[in-house]
């Protein structure tokens, strides 16, 4: 049985990889620095604590197949404006682990907007300018991606993330985002993300992955209502 090892395992797009895998039938062991007491209880999801800038990571990948990163600062604004090293010093401590226990699969999360070139709405490039450091952290783990040839790695770029059912009809590209979409379903991401792991399709690729939506999920108001406080 393929087992994968999901750094971030009850985040937002983490906890949809769990129920996913697990619905395939995948094994998962989930690394989480703290798991929250309403965390996934399914005893099939082997459950370890790690912390992803200071612990030991070897231990936690060992015995897996593949390796998903999903780990993000969460929905703060301050904290999204000043973000820990999650994705480059994170990735790069996921790459030594890798390397010293074998595993050659690894599959993380970036962005579209990591991308100065592309193809993004006036607005919200505007509007997203408070999240500089946080591409700026995303384009740096990227550059640590492209020099470790020695691993079979995949990093998704996905548009603005929507909390819609899985739609499974999701539009993945090579160098920008697919024509006329902006947004991608966290649970489609999920999909794609188990998806590369269980095969070897973009490997040392960034594949945009959008759908288009209704206008009233792509509209500036809705960027509003997802952050402003209700």
């Amino acid at each position: 049985m393929t087992k994968l090892c999901l750094f971030g395992a009850t985040g937002g797009v983490g906890s949809l990889v769990v129920d996913q895998a697990l619905a395939r039938g995948i094994a998962v062991r989930g690394a989480e620095r703290e798991w929250p007491e309403d965390a996934n209880s399914d005893e099939r999801l082997e459950r370890v604590t790690a912390d992803l800038l200071e612990g030991d990571l070897v231990s936690v990948i060992q015995g897996c197949d593949a390796v998903i990163s999903t780990v993000g600062p969460g929905r703060d604004l301050s904290t999204l404006a000043d973000p820990p090293p999650l994705y480059s010093r994170g990735t790069q401590r996921i790459v030594e682990a890798m390397r010293d226990t074998g595993v050659k699969r690894l599959i993380v999360i970036s962005a579209a907007f990591a991308d100065r070139s592309a193809s993004v709405p006036e607005w919200f490039r505007a509007a997203s300018l408070p999240l500089a450091n946080l591409f700026g952290d995303m384009r740096k783990m990227e550059r640590v991606l492209s020099g470790s040839i020695d691993i079979d790695w995949t990093a998704a770029r996905p548009g603005w993330l929507l909390d819609e059912p899985l739609s499974g009809d999701f539009h993945v590209a090579e160098n920008d985002l697919p024509s006329d979409s902006l947004r991608t379903r966290r649970a489609d991401l999920a999909q794609f993300l188990i998806d590369c792991a269980m095969g070897d399709h973009w490997i040392h690729k960034t594949p945009f992955i959008a759908r288009p939506e209704a206008d009233s999920f792509e509209r500036p108001t809705a960027l509003l209502d997802e952050f402003l406080p209700h």
